[in-house]
Protein backbone atom coordinates (compact mmCIF):
# COMPACT_ATOMS: atom_id res chain seq x y z
CA UNK A 1 0.00 0.00 0.00
CA UNK A 2 1.28 3.39 -0.81
CA UNK A 3 2.49 5.54 2.14
CA UNK A 4 1.19 8.26 3.61
CA UNK A 5 3.44 11.45 3.29
CA UNK A 6 3.64 14.86 4.81
CA UNK A 7 4.16 18.70 3.25
CA UNK A 8 4.14 21.78 5.00
CA UNK A 9 2.23 24.66 3.51
CA UNK A 10 4.48 27.47 3.60
CA UNK A 11 1.84 29.57 2.23
CA UNK A 12 -0.95 28.93 5.31
CA UNK A 13 -1.12 31.34 8.02
CA UNK A 14 -0.76 28.49 10.64
CA UNK A 15 1.47 25.86 10.68
CA UNK A 16 -0.51 23.64 8.15
CA UNK A 17 0.67 19.98 6.63
CA UNK A 18 -0.87 18.82 3.91
CA UNK A 19 -1.12 15.03 4.11
CA UNK A 20 -0.96 12.67 0.52
CA UNK A 21 -1.84 9.31 -0.46
CA UNK A 22 0.74 8.60 -3.86
CA UNK A 23 -0.67 11.79 -5.85
CA UNK A 24 -4.05 12.43 -4.07
CA UNK A 25 -4.33 15.33 -1.27
CA UNK A 26 -5.97 12.73 1.68
CA UNK A 27 -6.01 15.59 4.18
CA UNK A 28 -4.61 17.98 6.61
CA UNK A 29 -3.14 18.54 9.85
CA UNK A 30 -3.29 22.14 10.89
CA UNK A 31 -2.51 24.34 14.22
CA UNK A 32 -5.90 25.14 15.76
CA UNK A 33 -6.17 29.34 15.61
CA UNK A 34 -9.04 29.08 17.89
CA UNK A 35 -9.10 30.36 21.27
CA UNK A 36 -7.44 30.19 24.96
CA UNK A 37 -8.85 26.40 25.82
CA UNK A 38 -9.34 24.64 22.55
CA UNK A 39 -7.64 22.21 21.42
CA UNK A 40 -4.24 23.07 19.70
CA UNK A 41 -4.55 20.54 16.39
CA UNK A 42 -7.12 20.07 14.11
CA UNK A 43 -6.73 17.52 11.00
CA UNK A 44 -9.35 16.87 8.08
CA UNK A 45 -8.90 12.95 6.48
CA UNK A 46 -10.62 12.44 3.05
CA UNK A 47 -10.95 13.97 -0.24
CA UNK A 48 -14.00 14.37 -2.73
CA UNK A 49 -14.84 13.60 -5.76
CA UNK A 50 -14.30 9.82 -4.77
CA UNK A 51 -16.32 9.95 -1.93
CA UNK A 52 -19.61 10.62 -0.72
CA UNK A 53 -20.54 13.69 1.86
CA UNK A 54 -20.10 12.41 5.54
CA UNK A 55 -17.35 9.80 4.67
CA UNK A 56 -14.51 12.42 5.49
CA UNK A 57 -13.90 12.69 9.37
CA UNK A 58 -12.50 15.72 11.65
CA UNK A 59 -11.18 15.85 14.85
CA UNK A 60 -9.18 17.94 17.26
CA UNK A 61 -5.84 17.35 19.40
CA UNK A 62 -4.12 18.67 22.28
CA UNK A 63 -0.67 17.51 20.19
CA UNK A 64 0.39 17.35 16.51
CA UNK A 65 1.27 13.77 17.62
CA UNK A 66 -2.06 13.33 18.33
CA UNK A 67 -3.95 14.30 15.32
CA UNK A 68 -1.25 12.67 13.95
CA UNK A 69 -2.21 9.66 15.01
CA UNK A 70 -5.69 10.28 14.80
CA UNK A 71 -5.75 10.73 11.27
CA UNK A 72 -3.89 7.97 10.48
CA UNK A 73 -6.64 5.95 12.56
CA UNK A 74 -9.47 7.77 10.53
CA UNK A 75 -7.05 7.10 7.08
CA UNK A 76 -7.50 3.46 7.69
CA UNK A 77 -11.37 3.51 7.77
CA UNK A 78 -11.58 5.67 4.76
CA UNK A 79 -9.15 4.39 2.67
CA UNK A 80 -10.73 0.64 3.49
CA UNK A 81 -14.04 2.04 1.80
CA UNK A 82 -12.40 3.23 -1.69
CA UNK A 83 -12.30 1.54 -4.99
CA UNK A 84 -9.82 2.04 -7.71
CA UNK A 85 -12.08 3.75 -9.11
CA UNK A 86 -12.78 6.20 -6.06
CA UNK A 87 -9.19 7.49 -6.85
CA UNK A 88 -9.35 8.01 -10.50
CA UNK A 89 -12.47 9.95 -10.23
CA UNK A 90 -10.33 12.48 -8.02
CA UNK A 91 -7.66 12.61 -10.49
CA UNK A 92 -10.06 13.31 -13.42
CA UNK A 93 -11.52 16.22 -11.52
CA UNK A 94 -7.81 17.25 -11.23
CA UNK A 95 -6.88 17.15 -14.65
CA UNK A 96 -9.98 18.65 -15.36
CA UNK A 97 -9.67 21.39 -13.15
CA UNK A 98 -6.05 21.93 -14.37
CA UNK A 99 -6.73 22.03 -17.99
CA UNK A 100 -9.54 24.35 -17.34
CA UNK A 101 -6.71 27.12 -15.92
CA UNK A 102 -4.42 26.29 -18.27
CA UNK A 103 -7.29 27.27 -21.31
CA UNK A 104 -7.81 30.26 -19.78
CA UNK A 105 -4.48 31.62 -18.72
CA UNK A 106 -3.92 30.61 -22.39
CA UNK A 107 -6.97 33.20 -23.42
CA UNK A 108 -8.92 30.17 -24.72
CA UNK A 109 -12.34 29.74 -24.48
CA UNK A 110 -13.69 26.83 -23.38
CA UNK A 111 -16.20 24.87 -25.83
CA UNK A 112 -19.45 25.67 -23.56
CA UNK A 113 -18.15 29.17 -23.91
CA UNK A 114 -18.68 29.50 -27.73
CA UNK A 115 -22.05 29.43 -28.60
CA UNK A 116 -21.03 27.11 -31.53
CA UNK A 117 -19.89 24.47 -28.83
CA UNK A 118 -16.09 24.46 -30.29
CA UNK A 119 -13.39 25.27 -29.69
CA UNK A 120 -9.48 24.94 -29.74
CA UNK A 121 -7.18 24.11 -27.18
CA UNK A 122 -4.12 25.50 -25.76
CA UNK A 123 -2.47 22.71 -27.04
CA UNK A 124 -3.94 23.31 -30.39
CA UNK A 125 -6.13 20.46 -31.09
CA UNK A 126 -9.94 20.79 -32.46
CA UNK A 127 -12.50 20.38 -29.12
CA UNK A 128 -16.04 20.15 -28.92
CA UNK A 129 -18.87 19.23 -26.57
CA UNK A 130 -18.47 15.96 -27.14
CA UNK A 131 -14.73 15.11 -27.43
CA UNK A 132 -13.91 17.89 -24.44
CA UNK A 133 -12.93 15.55 -21.58
CA UNK A 134 -11.80 12.49 -23.72
CA UNK A 135 -9.18 14.99 -25.15
CA UNK A 136 -8.85 16.37 -21.27
CA UNK A 137 -8.02 13.04 -20.11
CA UNK A 138 -6.08 11.24 -23.08
CA UNK A 139 -3.98 14.25 -23.92
CA UNK A 140 -3.40 16.20 -20.67
CA UNK A 141 -3.99 13.68 -17.79
CA UNK A 142 -0.55 12.14 -15.78
CA UNK A 143 -1.62 8.42 -15.86
CA UNK A 144 1.60 7.30 -14.77
CA UNK A 145 -0.13 7.09 -11.14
Amino acid sequence: MTALTRRRDSKAPEETWRIYFGDIQAGTITRNKGSIGSPAWQWFCGFYPGSHPGEQSVGTAASFAEARSAFESAWRAFVSRRSPGDFDEWRRHQAFTAWKYAMWDAGCRLPTQNTSGRSRCFCGAEIDLRTNERHVYSTHMDTTQ
